[in-house]
């Protein structure tokens, strides 16, 4: 066991993304079942439609969960309301500032994870009292750092800035991803992309069949006047280079993402003119699995990757 472990009362420091359109019920509680922490991403909920979400895992499982809450949401007092009635033990924060309700859950009981991009916003969560941070990399999917600090980079960096406990993101979908990063100091991964493509995801199949053949240079960083967000190359990502390439400012951007954009990607499947949000990692995919076997997979490798660590072949 470790701090994040402990902290989450979870099998293994595997945490599943909270990812827009992706992450309903069923992936939060076979993630949960597995040993992991299954979370539900509640950035693409209405009220009511988070709490049938929160009905439906509770009749599921009893494993710890939680929710994944972004603070610009709308209609955030309500997700509040609903969190706390539901008595969800963990909830991660995201876009925006921790202060704000880092209290109020944790009085509720809630233990409080805020998602950072950088060692400045790390050192600022831990001083609104969060309980753990995860910090992601700029090869994430979904939302993103402006800074395009790599992962590989951010981890040891906020491992020095910070003494809560530090959850790795972006671009880990493999066991030895996972161990490179508990070298560098995390005591966690939080994985989405592989997620995206598990046989629970609520993501539109044509969605994950587009995965599967995603390659290198497949995904770009772009509205960072807006909202930075890493994209699937299609038509809509076209449409957002081109206006980027002559100036556009943050109201073009935001006129020509308009809304429902990403629901008609991801969970409509609309791959030519919805958004596909998905990290770098994507290229490593090669099948749909459930979620149970992706984290055993991943546990397999990780064990392996240590064994192959104390060999004569990694000794100088």
């Amino acid at each position: 066991m470790n701090r994040i472990t402990q902290l989450f009362n979870i099998q293994y420091p595997i945490i599943q993304a909270g990812m827009i359109w992706c992450s309903g019920w069923k992936l939060a509680a076979a993630v949960s079942q597995a040993g992991g922490l299954g979370i539900i991403g509640a950035g693409s909920m209405y009220p009511d439609v988070l709490e049938y979400h929160l009905q439906q895992y509770e009749k599921t499982t009893n494993r710890p969960f939680a929710v994944n809450l972004p603070l610009l949401y709308p209609s955030i007092s309500e997700h509040i309301e609903t969190i706390i009635r539901h008595r969800v033990p963990i909830v991660f924060t995201s876009a925006g500032n921790p202060k704000t309700w880092t209290k109020h859950l944790q009085d509720a009981g809630c233990k409080v994870v805020h998602v950072v991009s950088s060692a400045a916003f790390a050192q600022k969560a831990e001083a609104a009292g969060v309980d753990a941070v995860v910090a992601e990399g700029f090869e994430a999917g979904g939302h993103n750092g402006r800074e395009e600090t790599t992962t590989l980079c951010l981890i040891p960096i906020v491992r020095k800035a910070i003494q809560i406990p530090l959850i790795a993101a972006g671009g880990i979908a493999t066991g030895r991803a996972m161990l490179a990063t508990m070298v560098l100091g995390a005591e966690g991964v939080q994985i989405g992309t592989r997620f995206v493509v598990a046989a629970e995801s609520s993501a539109h199949d044509d969605f994950k069949q587009k995965l599967l053949t995603a390659k290198e240079g497949d995904t770009m960083l772009a509205m960072k006047k807006l909202v930075a967000v890493r994209l699937l190359k299609n038509g809509f990502y076209e449409q957002v280079a081109a206006a980027e390439s002559r100036g556009a400012n943050a109201e073009e951007l935001a006129q020509l993402l308009g809304r429902g954009r990403a629901k008609m990607g991801m969970f409509e499947g609309n791959l030519q003119d919805g958004e596909l949000e998905i990290g770098q990692i994507a290229a490593i995919l090669d099948r749909v699995q459930p979620a149970a076997e992706i984290i055993s997979d991943i546990l397999q490798e990780y064990r392996m990757a240590q064994q192959e660590i104390q060999q004569d072949a990694f000794r100088f």
